[in-house]
């Protein structure tokens, strides 16, 4: 690879049908979600933009925004619902990584041809309102749950003006 080449170039294998464009979230979890609250609104100053509870994945979230317009950056603050029960939201404290993708289902369907495994749940909404899964840690993700995001199409128009800018998708609007 030269360094002359694109971040379209450097993104996309010849035989990988998606692409990742840039970081859509990042999960941190805690026994008391007042306490995480109290550190990245009250102090760091992250905008708080909506709160979330599922009984199924034993959750009670807040999601606050870094950055804003489509490079923001969701930082999903997790108190679980009952910390004796599985899955624990608080362990680890950095829960999961999300990443948006430009074609969740083509991305599924390659990385298991690949040999990755994903959750049980498969493809389905999620708390911010976008069609996500998750690849699991122990047989995919090396030990990290890690949470792929169908991008909306403001986020893959806004990575498609970066890269014919040659910007890169994870440069900021300017």
């Amino acid at each position: 690879m030269t360094s002359g080449s694109s971040a379209t170039d450097r993104s996309r294998r010849a035989d990988r049908p998606f692409r990742v464009l840039g970081v859509q979230q990042i999960a941190i979890g805690g026994v008391d979600r007042r306490a995480l609250h109290r550190l990245w609104v009250d102090i760091l100053g992250l905008i708080p933009t909506s709160e979330f509870r599922n009984e199924t994945e034993n959750v009670d979230g807040e999601i606050a925004q870094i950055g804003a317009g489509p490079s923001a950056v969701d930082l999903n603050l997790l108190e679980p619902i009952d910390p004796e029960r599985s899955p624990r939201a608080h362990r680890p404290a950095l829960n999961h990584i999300g990443l948006w993708v430009d074609d969740l289902e083509a991305a599924v369907g390659w990385l298991e041809e690949q040999g990755i495994s994903f959750t049980v749940r498969g493809i389905r909404g999620g708390a911010a309102g976008y069609d996500v899964t998750f690849i699991d840690p122990k047989a995919g993700g090396e030990g990290v749950l890690i949470e792929l995001v169908q991008a909306p199409p403001q986020v893959i128009e806004f990575a498609e003006k970066a890269d014919r800018e040659g910007s890169g998708a994870s440069a900021p609007p300017a």
